[in-house]
């Protein structure tokens, strides 16, 4: 099988379904699954690939594709938008839900990868674990100004509680640490973990692990901000895999703690001594990425059977943009 080009199809008889940022493998999973419907794969982004009108009737994208009123306008008979993604801040849900358009993401999917990840980069900070494995391979065995510390019995403080927190907390426990959580919903499964639930400020106060697991929603966005930073402790580290907007930018560059991410914008800030930077992997695992495409075609064939589909975000971004 060839590259993807940017008009490649299965013909068939039903709907028009686009797919965007698609890979050679992921086509094949949707070919061998959708069949009588029409499909046509793009390499490239919604908005590189899409330029003039076309009749798609569903479209399929991730997370470098954005949807916005002019590229909607592209797209009169579009029934059916799904996001193979968990985040949905590049779908602008106002002016979908106002053409009663019905909108879904792949929530879920990224517990264990997104949280195992965000203990890696932690633990890397606790052991120095890069610069032995760095000096390892120079034949440099010189350890002395590695000095670590233990996670068991320190405080992690997690904000957001849906699966990938939910994951972390966990984990934590598994470490043996004190397990503190911001969240704006209640499920019992936080009290059979052993999280204590608090307020934001009283988590930023009392944290020596800050781990961030927010979706970004306008209500979200810069929840870390210059005001209550201050009541951060100087030595906390911290964690974020959540978007890089849920902290305003200007603490990447002042804020002396520890900061790990693998979803910041600057990738410059991987110079500083205080950042770990990675790029946006937390999710890639073999595990995660089939989850991806389970769900995603559980979506589209629950809408073409005339059903809600499961992650539906209508009534969510109506309620986060206030246009319900």
């Amino acid at each position: 099988m060839g590259t993807i080009t940017s008009r490649q199809h299965t013909k068939g008889v039903g709907m028009k379904i686009a797919f965007f940022e698609i890979k050679e493998e992921e086509k094949a999973f949707f070919q061998s699954r959708l069949g009588g419907h029409t499909l046509f794969f793009f390499e490239g982004t919604i908005q590189e690939e899409v330029t003039k009108e076309e009749l798609f009737d569903i479209v399929s994208v991730f997370i470098y594709s954005q949807i916005e009123d002019q590229l909607l306008s592209l797209l009169p008979n579009l029934k059916y938008l799904q996001t193979r993604s968990s985040g949905f801040e590049h779908v602008k849900c106002k002016a979908l839900y106002s053409r009663n358009m019905k909108v879904s993401n792949v929530s879920g999917y990224a517990g264990p990868a997104v949280a195992e990840f965000a203990f890696s980069l932690l633990l890397n900070i606790s052991r120095h674990t890069h610069t032995a494995l760095e000096r390892a391979e120079r034949g440099d065995g010189h350890y002395l100004d590695l000095k670590g510390f233990e996670l068991q019995g320190k405080r992690v403080g997690i904000l957001g509680l849906g699966t990938i927190g939910t994951q972390m907390a966990r984990i934590a426990k598994g470490f043996g640490m004190e397990i503190m959580g911001y969240t704006r919903t209640y499920r019992p499964i936080y009290d059979e973990i052993g999280i204590e639930l608090t307020d934001l400020h009283e988590l930023l106060e009392r944290a020596d692990v800050l781990m961030l697991a927010l979706p970004l929603t306008p209500a979200t966005t810069h929840l870390i901000n210059m005001h209550n930073s201050a009541l951060i402790k100087p030595e906390a580290i911290i964690i974020n895999i959540a978007r890089c907007e849920v902290m305003e930018p200007l603490l990447y560059i002042t804020l002396s703690n520890i900061i790990a991410s693998d979803v910041c914008n600057d990738i410059t800030l991987a110079r500083k001594e205080n950042f770990f930077y990675t790029h946006h992997m937390a999710y890639y695992t073999r595990e995660a990425l089939q989850r991806i495409l389970d769900t995603s075609l559980k979506n589209m064939q629950q809408f073409l059977a005339g059903k809600t589909p499961q992650n539906c975000l209508k009534l969510a971004c109506a309620k986060e943009y206030g246009d319900a």
